[in-house]
């Protein structure tokens, strides 16, 4: 294992760390027996106790195991917005002995379809207000194996910040169960039975086929993460945790869900991002600890009178997903007194494998591997390791790492390299790291777009183009965005050259096919696309 960045490893921690011997689900247990009056969630003026969670926890899963017949094992689609209804639904499909299948709420019919379908998923939690993309998927999913919520039956009397809209808006009751019918039919969950090695959640990632992967966790590296995050970052136990990242995201699912119900501590919630409601937040429940993206911290800082809400409660600040610019961080400095502390992570390591040490980070940096997590950096066509300041493939292996691709074992393998006999996962990413073993990132090896920490994978924008009846061809790139680290640009050929494809109407039609993130914001349109000799599109020249 690389050791020289132990020269800069946290004072008073050790370099490892002990298994979680449990499930996931019995930090729940745990935390709901030793802090059962400790609020848990508070959601727009509703407050949910350790208690209460627990209870409804086991309802649901009650109706799970019950009514829709969930047993070990099976896979259950999770397709909610951040809601008290989304952790109840994590909790009670892993109470159930099932598998979790997060699903982007903003993802539409088509996408939906390939994730549930792929991941042969049993039943669908969702969010009444996506119903028709459900409808409109076609799944071979009988109604009572769909579980509808409606996010505004968690709203307190007395909220003092805005509500979005996403969460006072009442959609038409679907055909299908309710959440609330569920509640009322008291049934019991079955016995927990579930191992570190069973497994736990299968996020989709987008690989190299253009086509999402899922990436198949057990409860040994989903925990894996959940523990380490306190330790590195001093949440202490009865924190205050403000969530502003999607809990769909493993980012936001385990710093800003799993993480305060380890240590029971509570969730401010927050369904959309909206800078002053989360000043307001931060000024009356003396929040703790916030992990945020570059583009809500942009939001923040822009905010008019900012610096009139008192914020002197943070402890720690910190994020992923994109490099925070140097201008940014200097000016929060300022403002919060608190160094933006950066990690690095993906969907198949279940969130960081680095964290910038908190009390010597360095700006636009990776961090350094936390416990027992190897990192190299290693020559992409030859597999041949390389050493400090020398640029090549971020690979690693450390106890959160995935198991493998779902129901993929050429993309499992192909995913990973041996060095010394010792699995490594290639990450895609290109960096290297210094003389005190911290990381830095440089580019991709795979072609992925990022916007706002989240992935979008060219190809599968792509295919889904090239049903636009007037387009003929298209090559999606990424460009750069000070904003959101990356925006997506389209670039195709018409079907019929005097044909106008006016900006506005197709992202209009993209908006109606593909999740908010992904769509191109800017469409450029060319007589022909560059090509290789091989006939390949170029994609690097545009």
């Amino acid at each position: 294992m690389q050791s020289k960045h132990y020269g800069v490893w946290p004072k008073n921690l050790p370099y490892s760390l002990p298994a979680s011997p449990e499930a996931v689900y019995k930090n729940l247990v745990n935390s709901a027996k030793s802090s059962p009056s400790t609020v848990a969630i508070k959601f727009y003026g509703k407050e949910l106790t350790f208690s209460d969670l627990y209870k409804e926890v086991q309802l649901i899963a009650g109706y799970l195991f019950q009514i829709a017949n969930i047993r070990e094992n099976d896979r259950v689609a999770l397709y909610m917005q951040n809601s008290p209804q989304f952790v109840i639904s994590y909790y009670a499909i892993l109470a159930a002995n099932a598998v979790i299948v997060p699903v982007n709420p903003m993802c539409k019919s088509a996408e939906l379809a390939h994730v549930v379908n792929d991941s042969q998923s049993k039943a669908i939690i969702f969010g009444d207000e996506l119903y028709n993309e459900i409808i409109n998927a076609n799944l071979k999913i009988k109604e009572r194996q769909l579980l509808a919520a409606t996010y505004s039956n968690y709203i307190g009397e007395s909220a003092d910040i805005e509500i979005p809209a996403s969460v006072t808006i009442r959609s038409p009751t679907p055909t299908c169960s309710t959440w609330q019918t569920a509640l009322e039919l008291n049934l019991s969950a079955p016995d927990h039975n579930r191992r570190p090695d069973d497994w736990c959640i299968i996020p989709y990632s987008s690989g190299t086929t253009g086509q999402p992967k899922g990436c198949l966790h057990t409860h040994k590296s989903v925990n894996a993460t959940i523990f380490a995050y306190p330790r590195w970052v001093g949440v202490k136990n009865g924190s205050q945790v403000l969530a502003t990242l999607p809990l769909c995201h493993v980012t936001g699912m385990q710093h800003s869900m799993n993480l305060p119900i380890l240590t029971a501590s509570t969730i401010h919630l927050m369904t959309r991002w909206n800078a002053q409601a989360a000043a307001q937040i931060f000024e009356n429940e003396k929040v703790q600890h916030w992990r945020s993206i570059t583009t809500t911290m942009i939001d923040f800082l822009t905010l008019k009178n900012i610096e009139k809400y008192d914020l002197s409660s943070l402890e720690a600040i910190g994020g992923g997903g994109a490099q925070m610019p140097q201008s940014v961080a200097e000016r929060m400095e300022k403002l919060i007194g608190l160094d933006y502390i950066e990690a690095y992570g993906l969907t198949e390591t279940m969130a960081p494998i680095h964290i910038n040490p908190v009390d010597l980070p360095r700006k636009q940096c990776l961090g350094i591997p936390i416990f027992e997590v190897d990192t190299r950096i290693i020559e992409p066509q030859s597999s041949k390791e390389l050493g400090p300041n020398q640029i090549g493939e971020i690979v690693t292996n450390a106890p959160q790492v995935f198991d493998g691709y779902w129901q993929n074992k050429e993309a499992t393998r192909k995913a990973f390299v041996s060095i010394n006999d010792k699995d490594f996962f290639k990450t895609g990413d290109i960096g290297y790291y210094d003389e005190d073993g911290y990381f830095y990132f440089i580019d991709r090896l795979k072609r992925m777009i990022n916007v706002s920490g989240l992935k979008v994978w060219p190809a599968e924008v792509e295919a889904i183009l090239h049903s636009h009846p007037a387009i003929l061809e298209a090559c999606v790139v990424g460009d750069p965005d000070p904003r959101t680290g990356e925006r997506v640009r389209a670039v195709v050929v018409l079907a019929d050259p005097e044909e106008v494809l006016r900006e506005d109407t197709f992202i209009d039609w993209c908006g109606q096919n593909m999740a908010n993130y992904k769509i191109p914001r800017n469409l450029e349109i060319r007589k022909e696309l560059p090509r290789g000799t091989a006939g390949k599109v170029l994609w690097r020249n545009l």
